[in-house]
């Protein structure tokens, strides 16, 4: 299957600023290993998180300049766009405005990641928040959290609260478990998914796959489930994109 048009909404190719790529080389592979799968469009999302990732917006805006140029040298369709995987805390909100941290592609979506353990309190809270302040929170790597992994009811009370749920390539194909694999699958039997992710941080040991993803979920679901996760429902980020900028 030739595919092209792919989106991916979640990965770390900006060199230098959080765990993912660590120069402009290891971006450029990332790259050519994404427009090979298919992929067109590329949001990075850098990591925001207190004490472990603090890198200043202007320093990752710098760094994302040489993201562009790589891109426009591989293809002039591969368009990057640079947005953020943010860390839930109380200053949230305050950041965002301020733009110490980035929204995804400049809309008013939020790449929202919580720890592990995190309560489902919290999560409800946090995300209830950028909701009240205007914002569209994407809940990262739903699969992860023991809130979410423990209770599909709660993963569709969040939902029904206006909350957006992505899910990483490599837990979709079975890299990482078969349990992961079979959560994710339920998740998408239950029409729960909006976004898939790469979420990849190099070129070794977490790799793109979301060109593998794309295609096991046509497989089972039908292209047009995977055309909405891969491809038209995170386009809808860049046109919302083009409406926030149009009332500024």
């Amino acid at each position: 299957m030739s595919i092209k048009g792919i989106y991916d909404i979640h990965c770390h190719i900006v060199p230098g600023v959080d765990d993912g790529a660590t120069d402009i080389g290891e971006t450029v592979k990332l790259l050519r290993m994404e427009y090979e799968q298919g992929v067109r469009t590329v949001i990075a999302t850098p990591h925001f998180r207190f004490r472990m990732f603090e890198t200043p917006a202007e320093k990752v805006r710098e760094q994302f300049r040489l993201v562009e140029k790589a891109a426009s040298e591989i293809s002039p369709d591969l368009h990057v766009y640079l947005g953020c995987e943010f860390h839930a805390n109380m200053e949230m909100l305050p950041m965002l405005r301020e733009q110490k941290v980035m929204t995804m592609a400049g809309s008013r979506y939020v790449l929202t990641e919580f720890s592990h353990n995190s309560e489902e309190s919290y999560i409800r809270e946090r995300l209830g928040a950028l909701l009240s302040g205007g914002y569209k929170p994407i809940m990262a790597h739903i699969e992860r959290y023991e809130a979410t992994r423990n209770s599909l009811d709660f993963v569709e009370e969040l939902a029904d609260m206006g909350v957006y749920m992505q899910i990483n390539a490599d837990s979709i194909t079975g890299k990482d478990g078969f349990f992961t694999k079979r959560y994710c699958n339920k998740i998408m039997k239950d029409g729960l998914l909006h976004f898939v992710g790469s979420d990849c941080h190099n070129s070794a040991k977490r790799s793109s796959r979301i060109g593998e993803a794309y295609r096991m979920v046509s497989a089972k679901f039908g292209q047009d489930y995977a055309d909405e996760l891969f491809i038209h429902n995170p386009a809808e980020i860049l046109k919302q994109k083009q409406k926030h900028e149009a009332t500024d």
